[in-house]
């Protein structure tokens, strides 16, 4: 089988990145290194603050960077690109338009599962950076296909989460607000629940025991496995 080699637009953050690879990694069957899925990453970890960028209001504009590493996988022969960040598809049109490569979109792959799953009219909870609640990355993707949402109440607490997961990697805390987050989306009627930011990816083990819950990153990891192999775009 000849496997097509895929970009990873990486760096955010640096350990998110180096999930996805070792996630890729588990996930075929391999006989020898040939058998693994080729990458080309690049870990990016000047890429400037989405946070900064979509709550403070003050940040660099992440797009025009994005953009240019998506010209650079695809000039080092990337058929595909994709990137383990949910927050940073809110630029996903400045990758597009930089490149002539599909871009494997966690936000779109997420949507489709969630509505694959539940049917119109089911109630998807996320787990996510509070910039995406801000900007209704997941909403516009799922309320276009029947679905309503529903999140945690305490940006705060999620938002510091995440930063103390960037800084210090993962902690009691940070595992306690992901669980009590997940807890209380299970209380809100959330059907099913996506960790939609890759700090809460590093402690997916975290989510409520009666979540029915789906690590975006694994969805990713799905859509790169079958590009690479097939080279087709199924979401």
């Amino acid at each position: 089988m000849t496997l097509r080699p895929i970009g990873i637009l990486g760096g955010m953050g640096p350990e998110a990145t180096i999930l996805l690879q070792r996630k890729l990694v588990e996930a075929v069957p391999v006989s020898d290194d040939r058998d693994h899925i080729p990458l080309l990453i690049d870990m990016n970890t000047q890429v400037p603050s989405r946070i900064a960028h979509l709550i403070e209001r003050a940040g660099e504009d992440p797009g025009p960077t994005l953009a240019a590493m998506a010209r650079r996988l695809q000039d080092a022969g990337a058929v595909a690109l994709a990137m383990p960040c949910n927050t940073a598809h809110h630029y996903a049109k400045a990758i597009t338009d930089a490149a002539t490569v599909p871009l494997l979109n966690m936000v779109e792959l997420a949507a489709d599962h969630a509505v694959g799953t539940l049917g119109k009219g089911g109630c998807v909870g996320v787990l996510a950076s509070p910039a995406a609640r801000r900007i209704c990355l997941f909403e516009t993707a799922l309320h276009a296909r029947g679905l309503s949402t529903v999140w945690p109440t305490d940006d705060d607490a999620m938002l510091a989460a995440i930063c103390a997961i960037k800084v210090n990697g993962q902690s009691e805390k940070a595992r306690e607000t992901l669980r009590a987050s997940s807890r209380a989306l299970v209380k809100a009627g959330a059907d099913l629940q996506f960790v939609a930011c890759s700090e809460f990816s590093l402690i997916a083990d975290s989510v409520a025991d009666d979540a029915n819950a789906v690590d975006t990153i694994d969805l990713l990891v799905r859509a790169i496995v079958n590009f690479s192999q097939t080279g087709r775009h199924r979401r």
